[in-house]
């Protein structure tokens, strides 16, 4: 026979703090598996017949309150129809509302004590709620984990709404190598999503484009702060100025927050500006990296692969339909480029870059 899971949750409206117990359910059990058991227990009903029968059953309940009666169901439940609202004078209409009549379910004193009498108690750890970000999208360009001036942020998850007005709570973006900025434009805010025009601390330098998300929230007047940050990064584009140039600027980019780039683009060929993506995947076969060119949409059209193993100087080919025919870049620190890969992005990391001509 399985336990009845409970653990401790924190009571924050009482002063010195208590702790509720709470009942945490296995799992929802519905007609199906009560057909399956009762049929397994007693083999003269098939399941079929076990789950025919439920429904109608419950139906028959509905009808006999909805006639005005009382359902009693010995040593088990009891149903019954009761009101709210108030009424001014014994005369008085009734309330215009739907949600005056109500259906309470008394459960009898002997089907509890039976429950009470075979149950077996098991606690779990304490869990605190907090804000819990799950995934994170730009609007306009629709990418995951990107975050663009001109675009707005979508955030969605749990136990994510917080009141705008308490300077305390909030949504704040870092950078992981400095930086920080609390958002003040927000097209909503709710339980599940916020919707945030992206305020972009800068960084020491152009090439560190890499940020964290955090929401902080209070979940009663008296409560604790809670906040909660999302356990991927979020990156920005990054700006290629003078690409044809015949002694461009270089451009610092699949990086995180060292003080020099781990890889730098240092030319190229293009027809006109645009913008796209490159991106590092870690092969665990070779313990390698395959760099490509993307197009700007997930699953689009890409570039050819390009295996890179060392420090050195490579060429990246475009993809068809791109103004950037080939892309030329430098690998400065390849080991710490194949660490961050691995431990930070999950085996794939891509950066938007914006290319601009002369």
């Amino acid at each position: 026979m399985s336990t009845i899971l409970w653990r401790p949750e924190e009571n924050h409206l009482t002063t010195p703090h208590t702790y509720s117990i709470l009942a945490v359910p296995r799992s929802t059990a519905g007609y199906a598996e009560m057909a399956a058991d009762i049929s397994a227990e007693q083999p003269i009903y098939s399941p079929e017949i076990v789950s025919g029968l439920a429904p109608l059953v419950m139906k028959w309940i509905q009808k006999q309150l909805i006639n005005g009666n009382q359902v009693t169901l010995p040593d088990a439940v009891s149903f019954h129809v009761s009101f709210t609202g108030k009424l001014d004078s014994p005369d008085a209409p009734l309330p215009d509302s739907n949600d005056m009549l109500q259906v309470n379910v008394r459960i009898s004193q002997p089907f509890v004590k039976e429950i009470r009498h075979q149950a077996k108690l098991e606690r779990l750890p304490m869990t605190e709620k907090l804000p819990v970000i799950t995934s994170t999208e730009d609007t306009k360009l629709k990418l995951a984990d990107v975050l663009f001036a001109g675009g707005v942020l979508h955030l969605t998850g749990s136990n994510l709404d917080f009141d705008e007005e308490n300077p305390n709570c909030g949504c704040v973006i870092e950078g992981t190598r400095s930086g920080q900025q609390k958002q003040s434009i927000y097209a909503s805010v709710a339980n599940s999503a916020i919707m945030l025009v992206p305020d972009i601390p800068a960084q020491d330098e152009p090439w560190q484009n890499e940020y964290t998300v955090t929401v902080t929230t209070k979940y009663t007047e008296h409560g604790t702060l809670r906040s909660g940050t999302y356990r991927r990064k979020l990156r920005s584009p990054l700006t290629v100025p003078l690409f044809g140039h015949p002694q461009p600027p270089e451009t610092g980019i699949l990086s995180s927050n060292e003080a020099s780039p781990l890889v730098s683009i240092t030319g190229g060929t293009a027809a006109a500006e645009e913008m796209l993506r490159i991106q590092a995947l870690y092969n665990a076969q070779s313990s390698g990296l395959i760099l490509s060119l993307l197009a700007m949409n997930e699953g689009g059209i890409a570039g050819a692969a390009l295996p890179v193993t060392a420090n050195g100087e490579y060429t990246l080919q475009g993809f068809s339909g791109s103004a950037v025919s080939s892309l030329n870049i430098r690998v400065d620190n390849y080991a710490a480029l194949v660490e961050l890969i691995r431990n930070s992005y999950t085996g794939r990391l891509v950066d938007i870059i914006d290319i601009r001509v002369e």
